[in-house]
């Protein structure tokens, strides 16, 4: 089933959940034991992230080495896997950098012949790799153009006019929501308007990024609905479980973190920063669920258990 259906059926905000697939080489059951605690939530589906090339640099005795790895394969063989094994629907993750629009299709084509109905569709960090796009091929720049690539193929259009017989796909197609904006755009109301692009080109419905203040949120909801944006908007939650988080998350993902959450957790011991944590995101679920929001989606990545805690703590 797709998301967009889930979403409209559902009597109750939803629970779904974001992991990450195991590092090169790594062992699915891992996975599989995280996905086993999470699945008595009831899910009606998950993403599985999905990562390009980045660059690792390594001190050498002859000098700074530059290496180029592909660290986490596996988002379409993980997809397929859980929505076999456990019957939930998975949102693979479809990414512009580092891929071209072949290898794109080539993807879309192949979850379409294995029944996956969701992919979200982002620009994804270059990771300090540009990967350079071969003779003949081309690559989507931004979101918008993977998104009218999906939507030409749920047309029955594909990057060869002259195929025979070529099937439409039907994807439900989720984009990410930005409420302190995305950092490359110059305000949150030029932000919003990019995203009315994305959607103007056929996305369905939209993943907030994580943030640490129900404000911000409330306030994107409000400037969307206001720019005539009418698509579920999902919350986007990530329980702050160390003090390295408060400088990693704001780096990585160009987020604030309120004054009183960062004074907490730097006058707390290490051992009791999760416990802070998981009392800060139970305070914006309860805040978040009250609003009547369509679904709460939780970043758990490769650890469920502050997660778990959480919604016991909610008693759901």
């Amino acid at each position: 089933m797709k998301v967009i259906e889930h979403l409209q059926k559902a009597k109750n905000p939803l629970l779904s959940f974001e992991i990450i697939p195991p590092l090169r080489g790594g062992d699915i059951k891992q996975l599989f034991a995280i996905i086993d605690e999470i699945i008595k939530y009831n899910p009606p589906f998950i993403d599985v992230t999905s990562h390009s090339a980045e660059v690792q640099y390594e001190e050498t005795p002859q000098g700074i080495n530059k290496k180029i790895k592909r660290k986490r394969p596996g988002t379409i063989g993980i997809s397929v896997a859980i929505k076999n094994k456990y019957n939930i629907d998975t949102v693979p993750h479809l990414l512009c950098n580092g891929f071209t629009r072949q290898e794109t299709e080539d993807a879309l084509i192949e979850l379409n012949y294995l029944g996956i109905e969701n992919v979200l569709a982002v620009r994804g960090d270059d990771k300090g790799y540009k990967k350079p796009v071969p003779i003949g091929k081309s690559s989507n720049e931004y979101t918008v153009d993977l998104v009218k690539q999906i939507i030409d193929m749920n047309s029955g259009k594909y990057l060869e006019d002259d195929l025979l017989d070529a099937v439409s796909t039907d994807f439900c197609i989720g984009i990410g929501g930005y409420p302190e904006k995305h950092f490359e755009a110059p305000n949150l109301k030029a932000d919003i308007e990019y995203t009315k692009q994305k959607l103007r080109a056929g996305a369905h419905y939209i993943v907030t990024q994580m943030f640490y203040d129900n404000r911000h949120y409330f306030k994107y909801l409000k400037l969307c609905r206001e720019a005539g944006i009418t698509v579920p908007i999902i919350p986007g939650i990530k329980i702050l479980t160390s003090k390295s988080h408060l400088k990693n998350l704001p780096k990585d993902f160009y987020i604030d973190i309120p004054d009183a959450l960062t004074e907490e957790i730097l006058d707390a011991k290490p051992k009791d920063v999760v416990n802070i944590g998981i009392e800060w995101a139970s305070r914006q679920c309860e805040e978040l669920l009250n609003s009547g929001v369509p679904a709460v989606h939780f970043y758990i990545l490769q650890n469920a258990e502050p997660t778990k805690k959480l919604l016991n703590k909610l008693n759901i």
